[in-house]
């Protein structure tokens, strides 16, 4: 599974049309992504038949939310669903560096068959570890996009494999690598993790730029990578 991030309806249809199999739908990029408007979203969720997840997330400068900003994520979940998404990425954490059950379980009881990715919330977590099987306990929770918990080289490789090692175990959440993939870096990331999904941002786009299309070449090239086990 090859997942891209886009920010409007033309990169979703390009995104499909170029072989991704899932969109990450955000804007304010430059933030780190932020919950896109709900026009947006209408427009994308009714342009692509590929799976769509949205962004909720309502600032870019931290993942310990206070309660109008739960308020705030919880009335953006209603309208996703209204609009027809049932796919959201999120990730709380607690001022101690722990998941944020409350907003979790919160945001399943609200939205029963809301599908979740745990986002890179998860590399400030105190432990990954822990932080996995509190996340394994929700069965919504079907995938955590991570970097390795912000590692480098083989520090980066060793964090990856012992989380899908974790994921095999428990079956979900499913182990998502992301940040700074590209056609140079995949083969040696998934001949060593093995991984089920990647998650691609700049790195499939045109000179690596998120102002630019995306790169036909790349996405097929890196689809390749990944088949060649098969």
């Amino acid at each position: 599974m090859i997942e891209v991030i886009v920010q409007n309806r033309e990169e979703a249809i390009e995104a499909e049309a170029f072989g991704a199999g899932r969109v990450e739908l955000v804007t304010g990029i430059e933030a780190g992504g932020l919950t896109p408007s709900y026009g947006t979203i209408k427009s994308v969720l009714n342009s692509v038949t590929i799976p769509v997840q949205v962004m909720i997330r309502p600032n870019g400068y931290s993942h310990c939310y206070s309660d109008e900003e739960k308020e705030v994520i919880l009335e953006d979940i209603r309208i996703l669903s209204e609009l027809g998404g049932k796919r959201i990425v999120i990730g709380g954490i607690t001022k101690d560096h722990t998941i944020d059950e409350e907003l979790l379980e919160t945001i399943i009881q609200q939205q029963p068959d809301i599908d979740i990715t745990f986002h890179r919330a998860f590399e400030e977590l105190s432990s990954q570890k822990e932080g996995y099987k509190t996340l394994a306990q929700y069965p919504n929770v079907k995938r955590i996009l991570t970097s390795g918990a912000n590692q480098e080289g083989q520090e980066r490789i060793s964090q990856l494999q012992e989380l899908v090692r974790y994921s095999a175990e428990e079956s979900i959440p499913t182990i998502m690598p992301g940040s700074g993939l590209s056609l140079a870096t995949i083969e040696s990331i998934h001949q060593a993790v093995q991984a089920e999904e990647y998650h691609f941002g700049k790195g499939v786009r045109v000179g690596e730029d998120f102002s630019n299309h995306f790169s036909e070449k790349s996405i097929k090239l890196i689809e390749q990578v990944l088949n060649k086990r098969k």
